[in-house]
């Protein structure tokens, strides 16, 4: 069978699922979030677009020569351009915790790569695809609307984003004690969604898995060690060094699962490609977070407030 031509099982009911869940990662990720937080980023705003220079610009680059290396079926490839285009995945924050990086940094880095989404993830998508041939010819049968796909990530992301920072603002006491058991259980809920969405495509996955699995491994090693070259070569310092690596390596693949199903029709190779990202980037981030975390570092005394 022909990865290509495979469409996985996915419903419409199931889509909006997957729309709400993510709207409430989204959500949790923004009560933690505060006006000050990106008036502060705004003053000393280095590592944040050195962060996104890494999310939009290099990691799409380096999934493009992973790609012309190693020529894998045209599906296949435009998932990884797809899981590229993405901004940062829904567990980045807890994972740069662990790893003792600069959790303030990942998540605005995480709100300002969801709102740059808007443009800069149907760019790349098209724009790398067209430049790749046979990914070029998927992007002319969908007729892919970069539009449309703006609209999908401000509703899924941007509107929760809005609200969590509101609902800070106003009721910090309301959002202290929401913050933890919210984003717990949302984590879990994404999870067991992901794998009850294997579990209806099963025999598809498992038949392809061992195709994409190297190619997601290495993709996954480009991006974190493409955020730690970029924030090196920047002079960032360890301490948001380990943020932008871990940001960039943790991608947002559930979006790219709603953007596969919702504009590819759930084409074989793109939603293994995405579904396996999910599981595996949660696992590197977790390890790399273990070992980062035998090296504490001092934390920079906060700014004095005016």
């Amino acid at each position: 069978m022909n990865i290509d031509d495979v469409a996985l099982n996915f419903s419409p009911g199931s889509l909006t699922l997957l729309n709400a869940i993510l709207a409430i990662v989204m959500f949790s990720i923004a009560i933690d979030l505060s006006p000050a937080d990106f008036r502060r980023l705004a003053r000393a705003p280095r590592a944040l677009i050195t962060g996104l220079i890494s999310q939009f610009l290099v990691l799409p680059v380096l999934t493009f020569v992973l790609i012309w290396i190693t020529a894998p079926r045209p599906s296949i490839a435009l998932g990884l351009i797809l899981v590229a285009a993405c901004p940062g995945g829904n567990i980045s924050n807890f994972i740069t915790h662990r790893a003792g990086g600069n959790s303030a940094l990942s998540v605005s880095m995480t709100a300002f790569a969801t709102v740059g989404a808007i443009v800069l993830t149907p760019l790349n998508i098209a724009l790398w695809g067209s430049l790749y041939p046979p990914t070029r010819a998927i992007l002319q049968s969908t007729a892919i609307d970069p539009v449309q796909i703006a609209v999908t990530v401000s509703l899924m992301l941007i509107l929760p984003l809005v609200l969590g920072v509101q609902l800070n603002q106003r009721h910090p006491e309301l959002t202290a004690r929401l913050r933890k058991p919210l984003q717990i259980v949302s984590f879990l809920i994404f999870v067991a969604f992901v794998l009850l969405a294997l579990a209806a495509n099963w025999s598809f996955f498992l038949g392809f898995a061992g195709t994409v699995a190297g190619l997601v491994v290495l993709h996954n090693s480009l991006a974190l060690g493409g955020g730690y070259l970029t924030a090196t070569l920047a002079g960032l310092s360890a301490f948001d060094r380990r943020a932008v690596t871990i940001e960039t390596g943790i991608q947002n693949s559930g979006l790219g699962l709603v953007l596969i199903f919702a504009f590819f029709n759930g084409l074989g190779g793109m939603a293994v490609v995405a579904a396996f990202w999910g599981i595996w980037h949660a696992i590197s981030g977790i390890a790399l977070a273990g070992v980062l975390a035998r090296t504490p570092l001092d934390r920079p005394e906060p700014e004095p407030t005016a």
